[in-house]
Parts: structure tokens; C-alpha cells; sequence
């Protein structure tokens, strides 16, 4: 007795569905509503394909799983196995989320959804549903989510943070470039990919500010040290502020300088400005020329009768020995302070 083979009662968001009996019969009546597509499965692989339509089958209509029966001896007079799976053409969306890295290691957690239609029943059924055992819509969107987000974590992870981050246009257009193919080899057509969101952490979120301005990986990493430098030093204090260990530690912040220069002093406000510095660089003051006693050891200029640097407090005042003792004396002094003699 032949019987209807149709998918009844299919609701909206269904994708799959497997028809619950494999025994088919020659002239059963195949519906298959617009747009559906029925495709025959055996043996782990999939068949004919039959579109909208009303369908009585026969050799004539199923001729790649006939030339399959034929090998099997009396298949025309008994029915034979097979699984008719129904799949639905109409676009669905999917929804992803995970989390990854960038290409210099930032962690990343991004959301959103993505659209697809299936495309080629035939492949999609031998592939996915048929292949991974998936014959019903919420296993075959699990399936889907994580196909989907394994290839987005690999794509993301080939990019740079600031060429993501807050940027969900660029992104989705980016995603949906680079997994269409990945989709097309299962039978899926990917028409749409939409970024709800895409963070990470708050120590990369600051890091972010360096990186767009085109600090270099070296200059970060210099900085991160001072920061757990300083962090580590406030830890120290018993709670002194941050910005204290930044004191202590000037090498760490502070790129490397030129050797330092002759500096005099300001003859107002006494602040040490380079020598060949026209106006002091505290009070404004013009600078007089170098006059007065140089320094032997940095070659500051010091005011005439200074005694020692005010630069690198090195002594000026020049010595001499005592004719009697030959203790060293100052040039100044009249009488050896050691043994009293004249100088």
C-alpha cells in the first residue's frame, strides 16, 4: 500500500526534519511544499534530490539511489531502506559568541548574529545533518554556532586589537568575507554576519590608547614594567601614592638622555639651566653669559668666590703645600693649618 511522504506541521525557525519511517515503497506520493527540499539518505551518504513539487517515486526519478539498490537482489519487488530528510530554503539566523586573541595576544570576547540560507541541500544533508547525526533544528544551530565561532576565533586572531575593537560594521563585513567559503563547502550560502559587541579587559582597553597612537611593543612593554614597578613600590610604602615609585625609578620611566651638559645657575632664582641657555627656564630671567670660576670636573660656571660646584659640588678652591709639613693648604691661606708655618 503506497503512503505520503510530507513534512506536516513544520514551524516557523524549522530547518530539518527526518520523516520517522525508512521503509520506502515504489509509488509512494513525495510532497514537498515550496520552499522545502527532500533529499534521500542510505549508508551515510546522500542521494536524489527532489524539490517543491509532487513527486511518485519510481527508477525513473530516484536514479542515484536506484543504481545503489540495484546491487541488491529483489530490491524492485520488496521496499527498501532509505532516510528522506526535509530541509527548509528559507533564510535563519544563528546566533555566535566566544571568546579569543588578537594577533599580539589581547584577549577578546565578541557576540552577535549571523544569517544563512541552506544552499545546496544535497551537501548540506551529507556533511551536516546526515554526516553529524544533526536531524533537528536546536542540535543543528549547536552544530552551526560552534563551526562558526572556530573559524571566527582563527580569523580574529590574524588581526590587531585596534583594527576590531569598537569597530562592529568593519568587523561583521570582515567575518562574513572570511567564513562565506567555509559555509559554502557545507551547503550553506552566509548572507549575513552583524557584531553586537567585542570587548576585552580593562588592562587592554588602556593598552588600546598606546597602541592607536603607534607606541611600538618594546615602548609598551617598558611601560608596563614602571607600572608594576611603581605598584609594587606603593605596595612597599604601606600605601604611599603610585606616582611616588615613579620618583624612585626614573631609569625605568625615563628614556635614555644625551650625557648631561654644563649648567649654570639663574641670577634670580638660583635654578640650574644649561649653559648655553638664553632665558632661565624658571623665572624667564635672560641668562648672563659664562662668567666666573669653572668647574674643574663638570665645567659649570660658578660665581666668582664660590668654594665648591653648585653643579656637582666639586671644591673650587685651589691648594697648595706647605713648604715645612707639605700638609695641602688652601691658596688663600697664610699660615699652614697643620703646623702654623708661613705660606
Amino acid at each position: 500500500m503506497t503512503k505520503v511522504i510530507e513534512w506536516v506541521g513544520a514551524r516557523e525557525g524549522d530547518i530539518v526534519w527526518k520523516y520517522p519511517v525508512e521503509e520506502i515503497q515504489w509509488f509512494d506520493h513525495l510532497i514537498v511544499h515550496e520552499y522545502e527540499a527532500a533529499v534521500f539518505f542510505r549508508d551515510g551518504k546522500s542521494f536524489d534530490v527532489f524539490r517543491a513539487g509532487r513527486h511518485i517515486l519510481s527508477t525513473q526519478n530516484i536514479p542515484l539511489l536506484t543504481n545503489i539498490l540495484t546491487k541488491i537482489a529483489g530490491f524492485e519487488k520488496t521496499p527498501f531502506r532509505a532516510t528522506v530528510v526535509f530541509v527548509s530554503l528559507k533564510k535563519f539566523q544563528g546566533k555566535f559568541g566566544a571568546q579569543g586573541q588578537t594577533k599580539e595576544m589581547a584577549p577578546i570576547k565578541f557576540f552577535g548574529g549571523f544569517w544563512f540560507r541552506v544552499e545546496e541541500p544535497n551537501l548540506f544533508v551529507n556533511e551536516v545533518v546526515g554526516g553529524q547525526g544533526t536531524y533537528n533544528t536546536s542540535s543543528l544551530q549547536d552544530f552551526l554556532r560552534g563551526y562558526f565561532n572556530e573559524r571566527l576565533i582563527d580569523t580574529l586572531s590574524q588581526h590587531g586589537l585596534k583594527d576590531v575593537f569598537g569597530k562592529l560594521d568593519e568587523t561583521s563585513l570582515l567575518a562574513k568575507n572570511m567564513l562565506f567559503d567555509p559555509f559554502s563547502t557545507i551547503g550553506l550560502e552566509l548572507t549575513e554576519v552583524k557584531f553586537e559587541g567585542i570587548d576585552t579587559t580593562e588592562e587592554w582597553r588602556n593598552k588600546l590608547f598606546y597602541i592607536q597612537t603607534g607606541v611600538s611593543a618594546a615602548e609598551m612593554l617598558r611601560m608596563e614594567t614602571v607600572q608594576k614597578a611603581s605598584e609594587s613600590f606603593s605596595k612597599s610604602q604601606g600605601g604611599a601614592a603610585v606616582g611616588a615609585g615613579f620618583a624612585v625609578i626614573p631609569s625605568l620611566f625615563q628614556q635614555q638622555s644625551a650625557p648631561a651638559q654644563p649648567m649654570v645657575l639663574c641670577p634670580k632664582c638660583s635654578f640650574q639651566n644649561p649653559q648655553n641657555q638664553k632665558f632661565c627656564g624658571s623665572c624667564g630671567t635672560t641668562m648672563q653669559a659664562p662668567s666666573g670660576t669653572p668647574c674643574p670636573k663638570c665645567q659649570a660656571s660658578n660665581p666668582a668666590g664660590s668654594k665648591f660646584c653648585a653643579s656637582c659640588g666639586n671644591t673650587l678652591i685651589g691648594t697648595k703645600k706647605c713648604p715645612k709639613c707639605g700638609k695641602d693648604t688652601q691658596e688663600s691661606m697664610k699660615f699652614c693649618a697643620e703646623c702654623g708655618a708661613k705660606i
